[in-house]
């Protein structure tokens, strides 16, 4: 039975890059499959072996890539924008408040364009990379594989105003999050699936304590966490002024490196670390997220295609293709 949910989900995912490419048909100002086949056909390869050694090397890392793509494509598209170092006369996205000291995974993301641009010279945009890069670090963290459109390219321009009002906060509210992925073309089950990723990677301590005290002085602390969770956190987060900002928590303690649905039996049990995250099954507005939540608590297969479905979405949200943009030759800055 196992062999045949698999089949199943595989076809299931077939058909969902198929279908995808069918909304970016083929032509130089659209997304699509095989696109660097003739120009750089060792790219993938490339890709997949430098992410299985930065994992390797450091198992955090899927985690940060993934994020990184999600805070790339939700600030002026998928454009490489947030790749961007500051200079004099630019301000970039890396000091966003939500990116500031948080965003990781920009040097893996170097040593991939260094290995590209040595194989096959300004070819392959960084904006494609960091789409690829993140589906690697999915995949060779147990969760799906799927077929990537490409043909992105990279922005000269960074939007720090975008970055501070346009990305989810870890404190917003079911409802303020189906508003901020609706404005992105993004569903409330596609909010979920995404939310989904927070399966693997940590978060820091500043951005979960008001779950933990009752630092105002009104009511107890945060009646959606499970009380012997709070006690194992509360150990690695101390109270406001007694230090800790930036001690880190495992989003998902039970399976932290591994892609799976756990953190939706999690939240079914009251243990989602961020208040964004419990939200989408404990708030009284959740009642369309908490369906589909248990929905992935059961099936960890439709979690998967769900997932697969929703990065494809997200990952074409206002690509620069034809000739937009540039293929930049640094990541970190402009030609």
């Amino acid at each position: 039975m196992k062999k045949i949910r698999d089949g199943l989900l595989w076809i299931t995912i077939f058909i969902t890059g198929l279908m995808m490419m069918k909304r970016c048909p083929r032509g130089d100002s659209a997304l699509q499959l095989g696109f660097y086949g003739t120009s750089c056909p060792n790219l993938e390869t490339i890709v997949a072996n430098r992410m299985q050694d930065a994992i390797n090397g450091d198992s955090r890392v899927a985690a940060s890539i993934t994020r990184l793509f999600f805070h790339d494509c939700f600030v002026q598209g998928c454009d490489a924008s947030v790749l961007l170092d500051d200079t004099s006369t630019f301000t970039g996205e890396k000091g966003a408040v939500p990116n500031v000291n948080s965003l990781r995974g920009f040097d893996v993301i170097d040593a991939i364009k260094a290995q590209i641009e040595a194989a096959c010279p300004a070819v392959v945009s960084c904006a494609d990379i960091i789409a690829l890069a993140s589906r690697d670090a999915v995949s060779l963290s147990g969760g799906p594989n799927w077929q990537v459109p490409l043909g992105r390219r990279d922005s000269r321009t960074a939007s720090l105003q975008l970055a501070n009002s346009v990305l989810p906060s870890p404190f917003f509210n079911v409802s303020v999050l189906l508003s901020n992925f609706a404005a992105q073309g993004l569903t409330a089950r596609d909010l979920v699936a995404l939310s989904g990723a927070h399966t693997f990677g940590q978060a820091r301590c500043r951005f979960f304590r008001a779950r933990l005290y009752n630092d105002t002085g009104n009511g107890d602390p945060d009646p959606t966490l499970n009380r012997y969770y709070r006690l194992v956190l509360q150990d690695g987060c101390p109270q406001q002024g007694e230090g800790g900002d930036d001690n880190l928590a495992m989003l998902d303690p039970y399976t932290p490196t591994t892609f799976d649905n756990r953190y939706f039996v999690n939240l079914r049990i009251l243990r989602g670390l961020l208040p964004s995250d419990q939200t989408l099954y404990s708030s009284t507005d959740s009642s369309t997220t908490q369906q589909v939540v248990l929905s992935y608590v059961n099936d960890n297969s439709l979690f998967f295609s769900d997932f697969v479905t929703a990065m494809l979405k997200m990952g074409s949200i206002n690509p620069l293709t034809g000739d937009q943009g540039e293929i930049r030759l640094n990541c970190r800055k402009i030609n």
